[in-house]
């Protein structure tokens, strides 16, 4: 496996490296300090929506009054297209490398993975917004990615393959979120010839559970014929509105000549 923290390994762990130094009382209150601070930072910049942030600022609307009304980047790409998307995609990426970095330095392996994690959960449960925020599956990934590219690697595959023959961009989410324990289980089998870390297992699957759980409205849509696919080439609905708005106030103004009708001859 290849992790973030394997490139600075100077400045990994600074507190859990300072807590291991005192007496055994204080050493284990001051890890799960650090623990406790690793998490808060992570959360406190997951709740920084992205989408929430691009909508309100570039468009002066709130994302969540839209579409699916999810704060998350299909939504922005269905309702503001590439652009909103791509702002999004940039704001998110951030905020989840911010998280793993800082919890990296703070507490080593276990931070990373702590702080990544809830910054997820951020993301889904934003402070800021009333804790309604996305769905977590771009956090989610951007954490898969930055703590082991080669899972990232087998999922994104995964999620490609499914979304181009079935155009359910909830529904590749969810497949990759159900075999992503499975994925981390076996690439450790394959790579180290050993069962992984339970804590790493149990990381993999509740990553995998609350990402299922935040779809189960789509999952439900999609057994009715009802969940909308993606696509590229289709205007964003945004743009949508404001034309057929532009239609409306054209017809409304539209300066229509009273003619008169002529009068027939009496014979």
């Amino acid at each position: 496996m290849v992790y973030l923290f394997n490139l600075f390994p100077g400045i990994v762990g600074l507190l859990s490296g300072w807590a291991s130094g005192l007496g055994q009382p204080a050493s284990v209150a001051a890890t799960v300090g650090a623990l406790v601070l690793t998490a808060a930072v992570g959360y406190l910049l997951g709740s920084l929506n992205a989408a929430i942030i691009v909508s309100k600022t570039l468009f002066k609307q709130d994302i969540r009054q839209f579409g699916s009304g999810n704060a998350g980047l299909t939504n922005m790409h269905r309702v503001y297209g590439k652009k909103g998307a791509l702002l999004t995609l940039a704001g998110d990426f951030l905020k989840q490398f911010a998280a793993i970095f800082i919890g990296m330095i703070l507490t080593g392996q276990t931070g990373a993975y702590l702080a990544g994690l809830f910054c997820m959960i951020g993301h889904i449960f934003p402070v800021y917004y009333r804790f309604k925020g996305g769905k977590g599956v771009l956090t989610a990934a951007t954490m898969i990615l930055l703590l082991d590219p080669a899972i990232f690697l087998v999922l994104f595959i995964i999620f490609a393959v499914v979304l181009l023959f079935t155009r359910y961009v909830s529904l590749a989410s969810v497949i990759c979120a159900f075999i992503y324990p499975a994925v981390v289980y076996y690439e450790s089998k394959l790579v180290t010839g050993s069962n992984p870390p339970m804590t790493l297992m149990l990381f993999a699957l509740f990553v995998g559970v609350i990402i299922i759980f935040m779809h189960r409205s789509n999952i439900f849509r999609i057994f009715n014929n009802e969940e909308n696919k993606f696509s590229f080439r289709s205007k964003p609905d945004a743009q949508k509105i404001f034309d057929a708005e532009d239609k409306e106030n054209d017809k409304q103004n539209e300066y229509i000549p009273n003619i008169a009708k002529k009068k027939k001859k009496k014979k």
